[in-house]
């Protein structure tokens, strides 16, 4: 039972086990829900999916399976004028009752295909074309005891029995663009917990258990939950890393927002003998990086978050800083906190695909040990990834 939609979710790249589908099929014995295809929508993503970001996925594999749908935006098949709204009819209770059913979805997906063979133009307030606003099977703003509502924003008479409305995949798909949003889908990955402090947050489930076998509330109490992970992001700030402003602001944004115990500093080009949390102060407060090292543990995870597009010189040579005369190496100080740090990734936030044109960005990945990823939502996820 359900094997074909097992395979079908993990062709489209879900990583579904067969213990979450073993989980499904107990909640269907358990009827849990019964005969609603919206109901066991819910359910089925509800137990297979464990990742917000494979929701659209999800959508897409369920479509094709259950609905005989490939991928296919069937409002996208129809001309727009047909579907904007001209008219709206108002039917009486008497209208509205001679109106008669075509009997079933089978039969509606049927005649629906033949209206989209023959018709031609665009129609409103009839009874029979795929249009708006009548009393058409297909179409929107419409009435009909059971039809397919087409290309509608929002429910009118709540009475279709299928919906294709154009899809929007926004913020959730691996694939999309960066937004706070979905980079902090992507940081969840990361974040883990740990009981700490005092008992002093109600353990729910741990009364339950204890009342029922005392006959008696009891009330049970655990540690209070907190994010166990610790962050320090050193971003790269000026030159050509004004390009990537939005970015970094995004990202900033989201660490910001997820990470209970989260350091910050600046650098530019490549890391040397100072940090500074003020880019309008950076040449009066400047921390030393030998004070980062003593005072932030091993137990941090190290975030790099720069174009590593530089003189290679800036890198491999004493004095090589464009800005003032380093006494040791740029990569000497990156390897003082790689040795600090064995948890450490850099986040490049320019395209890939151009890495190879520049000479300080293979050294970089070098010294890095090829922990360097595009700052984009898969990028994120491996970089993640390799930090566990």
């Amino acid at each position: 039972m359900l094997i074909e939609f097992f395979f079908r979710l993990r062709a489209h790249g879900l990583k579904v086990s067969i213990t979450e589908l073993l989980d499904l099929l107990n909640a269907l014995e358990q009827q849990v829900i019964f005969a609603n295809i919206d109901d066991f929508y819910s359910l089925s993503r509800m137990v297979l999916v464990k990742d917000e970001s494979q929701y659209d996925r999800f959508d897409r594999a369920f479509a094709e399976y259950f609905e005989g749908v490939n991928e296919v935006d069937i409002a996208a098949s129809i001309p727009q004028e047909w579907l904007e709204k001209s008219l709206q009819r108002q039917l009486s209770a008497e209208d509205k009752e001679k109106l008669k059913a075509l009997g079933g979805l089978d039969e509606l997906l049927k005649q629906f295909n033949e209206r989209l063979a023959e018709q031609q133009k665009r129609h409103a307030g009839g009874n029979k074309w795929i249009g708006t606003g009548g009393t058409s099977p297909f179409g929107a703003y419409g009435y009909n005891p059971e039809g397919i509502r087409i290309g509608q924003e929002g429910s009118n008479a709540r009475r279709a029995v299928k919906v294709w409305d154009k899809r929007e995949f926004a913020d959730l798909d691996t694939d999309a663009e960066l937004s706070n949003r979905n980079i902090k889908l992507a940081l969840r990955k990361l974040r883990k917990f740990a009981r700490t402090g005092a008992a002093d947050e109600l353990d729910l489930a741990a009364t339950i258990r204890a009342t029922g076998k005392k006959g008696m509330l009891d009330w049970q109490w655990q540690q209070e939950r907190h994010n166990a992970v610790k962050v320090l992001i050193l971003f790269d700030v000026g030159g050509s890393m004004d390009d990537y402003i939005y970015e970094c602001q995004q990202l900033f944004a989201a660490v910001r927002s997820e990470f209970k115990h989260l350091e910050f500093f600046y650098f530019h080009n490549c890391v040397y003998e100072g940090l500074w949390k003020s880019n309008q102060r950076r040449f009066k407060e400047q921390t030393p990086l030998l004070e980062v090292l003593n005072k932030y543990g091993s137990d941090y995870k190290l975030f790099f978050v720069g174009d590593a597009t530089m003189g290679p010189y800036e890198i491999a040579y004493p004095g090589g800083s464009v800005e003032h005369w380093n006494e040791e190496p740029g990569q000497v100080w990156m390897q003082r906190l790689l040795n600090h740090y064995p948890k450490a990734v850099w986040l490049n936030p320019q395209p890939q695909e151009r890495w190879d044109y520049y000479h300080s960005i293979h050294m970089m990945r070098d010294i890095m040990q090829g922990r360097m990823y595009p700052l984009t939502l898969a990028g994120i996820g491996d970089a993640i990834q390799s930090l566990r």
